[in-house]
């Protein structure tokens, strides 16, 4: 199939893309990378009027440490996320969530806001800003607001953005002292959606104790969730005395209903959860350990 016929607007500026969409409404559909879209589109799963192509305006790309966090403009590709040098020194969870993504070909045009914005529970990025707490910048022409990761995702495919908003850049803590960080997924081919899969931070103190972790997980809800129940369980205790299959297993308590699909069944799916949260502990903790 083709997309249904639309109206193309390439704005040079935030500004102009702001005033597009508060002139449209709701016949108009944002166009990053097009990664989710394009697809969609072509396949008649969505039709809009009017398609508001973003990708151009330079304001919204670029990699920089601002204000004591990461900041990533909404429009950078995911392949350049996953290339950048500060991305990896600040946020090494990005980085090494950033492969997971589709294949390359999907990475250069696929962009870390579109990702994030499109709200999709089985997508890295997303988890990973659940994870490291992110903050979305978003503006209209009322003006700008952030909002913090854990009030942005609101259920499958949607978010808290009112319809005349823009996400133009998400900004991500930098962990500092003794850190590890990995992220698991399992997948039946690689590139396909996760079945499940877990990004996972911790701190140790210099006693080897836990005193932070961070657990998001990916496909297992109809928004990014966050193992808070496992979190709370580890943080404060010796590394040492932490069973991976122990943070596993809590991990999957207090999630919402974890759906059935073609590829298995909920009871499946959380016990590859739990083994996605355990594998990414063991390589999360050699890591802070050896920091």
């Amino acid at each position: 199939m083709k997309a249904a016929p639309f109206q193309y607007h390439a704005p040079a500026t935030t500004a102009d893309a702001v005033r597009l969409l508060a002139d449209l409404g709701d016949e108009a559909k944002l166009l990053a990378g097009g990664q989710s879209l394009v697809p969609m589109l072509a396949l008649r799963l969505a039709v809009f009027d009017h398609l508001v192509d973003i990708g151009r305006i330079a304001e919204m790309k670029g990699i920089e440490r601002r204000d004591g966090g990461l900041w990533i403009g909404a429009c950078t590709t995911q392949a350049e996320v996953g290339a950048s040098a500060v991305v990896a020194a600040a946020s090494p969870l990005l980085t090494r969530a950033t492969p997971f993504i589709g294949h390359f070909q999907i990475r250069n045009r696929g962009t870390l806001g579109g990702s994030i914005a499109h709200a999709d529970p089985a997508g890295e990025y997303p988890a990973v800003a659940r994870a490291l707490d992110a903050t979305m910048e978003v503006v209209s022409v009322n003006g700008r607001r952030t909002i913090a990761a854990r009030d942005f995702f609101d259920s499958f495919w949607t978010t808290s953005m009112q319809p005349d908003e823009l996400l133009v850049g998400v900004t991500f803590p930098i962990w500092s002292g003794r850190c590890g960080f990995a992220i698991e997924e399992f997948a039946r081919r690689h590139g396909d959606f996760a079945i499940a899969g877990a990004a996972l931070g911790i701190e140790l103190d210099t006693d080897d104790c836990i005193r932070r972790c961070a657990i998001g997980l990916i496909g297992l809800g109809s928004t990014p969730e966050r193992a808070d129940a496992a979190e709370a369980a580890v943080t404060g205790r010796p590394v040492a005395e932490v069973d991976a299959e122990e943070v596993g297993r809590i991990a999957m308590t207090g999630l919402g209903s974890v759906a059935s699909d073609l590829n298995g069944s909920a009871a499946y799916r959380t016990g590859v959860g739990a083994a996605m949260v355990a594998r990414a502990w063991t390589r999360a903790c050699s890591e802070a350990l050896d920091a």
